[in-house]
């Protein structure tokens, strides 16, 4: 059976704590493969670290734990900054944004979210920072099933979609979920 877009979403809270920087670059790749683009032309489609601070200081995203460079955010934080980028996209203003992240719970939050990313969340790519100086590696990173996950190099034969997605049927196949 087939994980819920919830559930696939959750999966990111594993990564938590971040800094300002981690949040974005997590944020960030999953906006880039959901193929978000804001159609206010003063939204960037990625956020960065300083939007971060920015969305913080002006309402958007919850406080974090600690403050300066031991600030951390959390699942939630990503989730609220997932939904500022997907409501940008949709070309809601930051005004209106900050209304409704008023009044929203966070499992509503988290079922928008989740539903407006489905399709990208099954097959994610995941940046893992190397030393400061050396290129970026980058993976893509397949759920099979609970607590098992496929990682491929995205300069791999084997990181095209189509062979991705028999490799993780063929592997839910082999261990019977």
């Amino acid at each position: 059976m087939a994980e819920s877009p919830v559930q696939l979403l959750r999966a990111h809270a594993r990564h938590a704590p971040w800094n300002a920087r981690g949040l974005a670059a997590h944020a960030a790749a999953l906006v880039d493969s959901a193929g978000v683009k804001p159609t206010n032309a003063s939204a960037r489609a990625v956020p960065s670290a300083r939007a971060v601070r920015f969305y913080v200081a002006n309402g958007l995203l919850d406080r974090p734990e600690g403050a300066g460079t031991a600030a951390t955010y959390g699942y939630r934080h990503l989730l609220q900054l997932l939904a500022i980028k997907i409501r940008q996209r949709e070309g809601q203003t930051l005004d209106a944004i900050k209304a409704e992240m008023r009044e929203v719970t966070g499992d509503a939050l988290e079922r928008r979210v989740a539903a407006s990313l489905a399709p990208s969340l099954s097959l994610q790519t995941d940046a893992v920072a190397k030393a400061a100086g050396t290129p970026v590696a980058s993976w893509r990173r397949i759920t099979v099933a609970d607590g098992i996950e496929l990682h491929v190099r995205d300069d791999s034969p084997a990181a095209e979609d189509d062979t991705l997605v028999s490799l993780r049927d063929a592997l839910r196949r082999q261990l019977g979920v």
